[in-house]
């Protein structure tokens, strides 16, 4: 379980402005669903995604989502695991492939899995509500952003303590919000 604690280049929850926000949103709270239902709602609400508001710059370690108050999904979902993380809360990174029009191409989309040990890992999405979009923090059950309703679409079972090479690599190498709109990672899937 220590792996999903760690700070890391992108889960740097040992930053300061990191740190000090975890702090806060767990300040005078015990329960650690609690604690982690303040840090969901926190990156869901308060950290922009990227697309819906056409916001630059383009951000990928959890500290600058924070700086910021920006990210798409990948980013936010670092920021959370960030929070997690700095309250002692076991948290990773999952994937979904879905598309965007319900129909092909397919792209990645962040999630994350939070350890409470009450249930054990539990999934959430950070992505942002929107219409048509109400991801909830519900233990035991799971509200995410998006069904998976197309052939192709999936939720991936692994649980990463790191984000994707694919995703880090999407994030850092395209300077605009719509940039990264345009080359959105994918991982094919074999049947």
């Amino acid at each position: 379980m220590n792996k999903y604690l760690e700070s890391s280049k992108y889960i740097d929850w040992n930053n300061r402005q990191v740190l000090d926000k975890a702090h806060e949103l767990s300040k005078g709270i015990k329960d650690e669903s609690l604690i982690a239902k303040a840090c969901f709602e926190f990156v869901r609400d308060e950290i922009k995604h990227s697309v819906d508001f056409q916001l630059n710059p383009v951000t990928c370690k959890a500290s600058d989502v924070l700086k910021h108050g920006t990210g798409f999904c990948y980013a936010k979902s670092h920021l959370l695991a960030a929070l997690l993380r700095a309250n002692k809360i076991p948290a990773g990174l999952c994937y979904q492939r879905v598309t965007i029009t319900d129909i092909p191409p397919f792209c990645l989309h962040g999630l994350n899995a939070i350890y409470l040990q009450k249930i054990g890992w539990y999934r959430v999405d950070v992505r942002g509500n929107k219409a048509g979009v109400d991801a909830q923090f519900c233990p035991p059950k799971e509200a995410l952003a998006f069904m998976v309703k197309t052939e192709g679409e999936m939720v991936f079972p692994e649980i990463w303590p790191e984000p994707l090479s694919i995703i880090t690599n999407a994030l850092e190498t395209n300077s605009t919000w719509l940039q990264v709109l345009e080359n959105l990672p994918d991982i094919d899937v074999i049947s």
